[in-house]
C-alpha cells in the first residue's frame, strides 16, 4: 500500500493537473496564473489593450488632463484671475465633474511667480488656518506665539509681494468647511498692500458651496467674490474624444471603444468624468475577460449593472462659463484641446 501511494505521488509530481483554484479552460487558467504571478498588481487588461498605464484611474493625474469641454479655457481663465485678480474666486460643480483635477492642473502649471498654498482638509478649525497656510508657503511659525502668527504671515506676504511674487490660497472641498473657518479665510483676504491684495483666494467645492455662501453670516465673504466659475459635465458628443484621449495617453495605439459603447457610457455617466472613468475601466475589464479586442455595448451594460450609480440631483447652477471664460473662448485663448 505504501509503495502504491509513493508511485501515485510520484506520478502526480511528474504530471501536475490544474493548479488549486484554477478555472478550467486554457484562457481562464492563464488569467488566474497572471493574477497570481504579478507581484505589482497591475491591471489585468493593460497588456491586452497595449497600455503602459491605467487609463481611467480616479486619482487626479495632470498628465491625463482633458482640455476640451471648456476645461482648457477655464484653466487659463483661472490662472489669469489668480495672477491678476483682486478678489475671491469660486469654482463649483457637481460631484465627479473634475474640479480637483482642474485644481491639480493649476498647481502644476502655475507661473513661477505664483506661490500656491493648497488646503485639502475641509475639517480645519479656525485656529489652524494661518499655521496651515504658513506651512504650505514654507513660513516657519514653530517658535512663534499663536497671537503673532498672523503678523509673521503678513510680513512674509509683503516681502513676497515686494519681490514680484503673488500668493494664492486654494481651498479644495470648500463646501464642507465650517462657517467660522471660511470667515477666517475671508479675513485673510483683507491683507493688502497700498495697491494690491497680498492673498488671492480660490474656493473649490460642490454645488453646495453656493448654499453655504448664501448663508447670512457669509455676506461679507460673498461680496468679495469677483469671479464665479462652474464646471459642467462633458457633453455627450465630447465623451468619445475623452475616452480616446485617455487611452492614447496610456499608450494605446488603437481605440477599443466602438460607437455604441461610447454612446452608452455617455448616457450612463451623464457626462460626469468620475463615472466615465469607472464605466470605462469596468468595460475594459469585461472585454478583456471575454478575450475581445474591442469594447462593445454589452460590456458597458455589464459595467453599468455593476456600478449601480445613484441618480444625481439637478443643481440649477448655470452650465455657462463665467464672463471671463466666455471671452477666453471667443478669442480662442487657452484653446489647447486635450493637454
Amino acid at each position: 500500500m505504501t509503495a502504491l501511494k509513493s508511485k501515485a505521488a510520484a506520478a502526480g509530481a511528474a504530471a501536475p493537473g490544474p493548479e488549486r483554484g484554477e478555472v478550467p479552460g486554457s484562457y481562464a487558467g492563464r488569467l488566474m496564473r497572471q493574477m497570481r504571478n504579478d507581484p505589482m498588481g497591475r491591471l489585468l487588461y493593460l497588456d491586452h489593450f497595449g497600455l503602459r498605464s491605467a487609463p481611467f484611474q480616479l486619482t487626479p493625474n495632470p498628465d491625463f488632463f482633458f482640455g476640451a469641454g471648456d476645461r482648457g479655457h477655464m484653466l487659463y481663465a483661472l490662472l489669469y484671475s489668480l495672477r491678476h485678480g483682486n478678489g475671491i474666486v469660486t469654482l463649483t460643480g457637481e460631484v465627479g465633474t473634475g474640479k480637483t483635477m482642474l485644481a491639480r492642473m493649476l498647481l502644476s502649471c502655475a507661473p513661477k511667480a505664483l506661490d500656491i498654498a493648497f488646503i485639502a482638509n475641509p475639517s480645519l478649525r479656525r485656529s489652524e488656518v494661518v499655521p496651515v497656510i504658513a506651512d504650505e508657503l514654507g513660513i516657519d511659525l514653530a517658535n512663534a506665539p499663536a497671537a503673532q502668527g498672523l503678523r509673521i504671515l503678513q510680513r512674509a506676504l509683503i516681502d513676497r509681494y515686494a519681490s514680484g511674487r503673488r500668493v494664492v490660497v486654494l481651498v479644495d472641498e470648500a463646501h464642507a468647511m465650517r462657517l467660522d473657518t471660511l470667515e477666517e479665510i475671508r479675513l485673510l483676504s483683507n491683507l493688502e498692500s497700498s495697491s494690491h491684495k497680498l492673498l488671492q483666494i480660490l474656493l473649490v467645492g460642490q454645488d453646495e458651496l453656493r448654499a453655504t455662501l448664501a448663508h447670512p453670516a457669509q455676506r461679507p465673504l460673498r461680496e468679495r467674490i469677483t469671479q464665479r466659475f462652474h464646471l459642467a459635465p462633458l457633453a455627450e458628443e465630447e465623451v468619445g474624444s475623452y475616452l480616446a484621449f485617455r487611452m492614447q495617453r496610456a499608450g494605446a495605439s488603437v481605440e477599443p471603444f466602438d460607437a455604441r459603447a461610447v454612446r452608452l457610457i455617455a448616457q450612463g455617466s451623464m457626462g460626469l468624468i468620475r463615472r466615465i472613468n469607472i464605466l470605462a475601466d469596468k468595460a475594459l475589464m469585461a472585454a478583456f475577460i471575454e478575450n475581445c479586442p474591442h469594447v462593445h455595448r454589452s460590456h458597458v451594460e455589464l459595467a453599468l449593472n455593476d456600478a449601480a450609480f445613484q441618480a444625481i440631483r439637478v443643481s440649477g447652477a448655470s452650465s455657462k462659463p463665467s464672463a471671463l471664460g466666455r471671452l477666453w473662448r471667443r478669442y480662442a485663448l487657452g484653446r489647447v484641446g486635450p493637454l
